[in-house]
């Protein structure tokens, strides 16, 4: 079996972690969540979100604090993720647990079946699932990096190639280690030009990673930036970059297969790198992602993804 077979599997095995009695044990009702948000959120103490003061008392509610200077009564959803929350804590939790846990993704029809919600509501709360998916930006590839663009989308009658506007341009980048991929990231691009390509390779990759791409024109003025850059022809079919290829029609399978189409599709790409990336995590993907969502801003269901 291949490296990248076996990542596969090891990824399965993670989404299995934590079972569907495991988290009913741990999480039982609303107040088993609010507590857990609670250590999540002053895990390092309460600091007034108004003023900064470092002392509390009570607020009206449980879990709730009440800032002993200004008098904020702060929760342990407002100004995270779940902030504004419109349904059950425990309903939002068990939204976070089958996205996380479910190794090809979960749509919100589904959870809207599972959960007795409105499917909007659940697509609303998913998105905020998903932006807690999106590459902090702290774990650059610095070993050996391949880079390429690809086209994803349906033909529209009439129009041929990247002309198509149902069509979108996305760059993708992977580390390989050894003679497998450990880790991979995403972008929607509009063009496939210098600023574009080299905005996107800023951002997941080392300045001194061993760069291959192909020998696209959009890439030759990045080697002033990327000393250890080189271009070789792509091949038959992409022949020169097999884990690259096989990780993007992986990640095409993956879309036509839950979402079946490109709408949002900045969101999917974080949502499926996420889920590959986190394969080698020592903690559980459920926890990890509970403490992104806790530690992001609030994200309104009005403010658009981008796409």
């Amino acid at each position: 079996m291949s490296i990248l077979g076996e990542k596969i599997i090891e990824m399965e095995n993670k989404f299995r972690s934590l079972i569907i009695f495991e988290f009913q044990e741990r999480f039982p009702d609303e107040d088993s969540c609010y507590q857990y948000l609670t250590e999540l959120k002053w895990s390092t103490g309460f600091v007034c979100p108004n003023c900064g003061h470092t002392h509390y008392c009570n607020g009206k509610r449980k879990f709730d604090r009440q800032c002993t200077s200004c008098h904020r009564i702060a929760s342990p959803t407002s100004g995270t993720l779940f902030h504004q929350l419109k349904f059950s804590v425990l309903k939002a939790f068990y939204i976070v647990y089958y996205v996380s846990t479910s190794k090809k993704g979960i749509s919100s029809t589904e959870l809207s079946r599972k959960l007795g919600l409105r499917q909007k509501t659940c697509w609303k709360f998913k998105v905020k699932v998903m932006k807690a998916m999106e590459s902090s930006g702290n774990h650059k590839i610095n070993g050996n990096a391949e880079v390429d663009e690809t086209v994803i989308g349906g033909q529209e009658e009439g129009v041929v190639g990247r002309k198509n506007r149902k069509k979108k341009l996305v760059v993708f980048a992977i580390e390989r280690n050894g003679k497998g991929v450990s880790r991979m990231y995403g972008k929607v691009i509009k063009q496939s030009s210098s600023k574009e390509l080299g905005g996107f390779m800023k951002t997941t990759i080392d300045l001194n990673a061993q760069i291959k791409t192909d020998k696209w024109r959009g890439y030759s003025p990045l080697a002033k930036d990327f000393k250890n850059l080189s271009q070789v022809n792509s091949g038959e079919k992409g022949g020169n970059f097999p884990d690259l290829h096989r990780c993007i029609m992986g990640f095409k399978g993956w879309l036509r297969g839950m979402h079946h189409h490109v709408e949002n599709l900045q969101a999917y790409i974080d949502e499926y790198c996420y889920r590959f990336n986190r394969s080698n995590m020592k903690e559980g993907i459920f926890d990890n992602l509970l403490t992104r969502m806790v530690k992001a801003d609030p994200f309104p269901y009005k403010k658009p993804i981008i796409i």
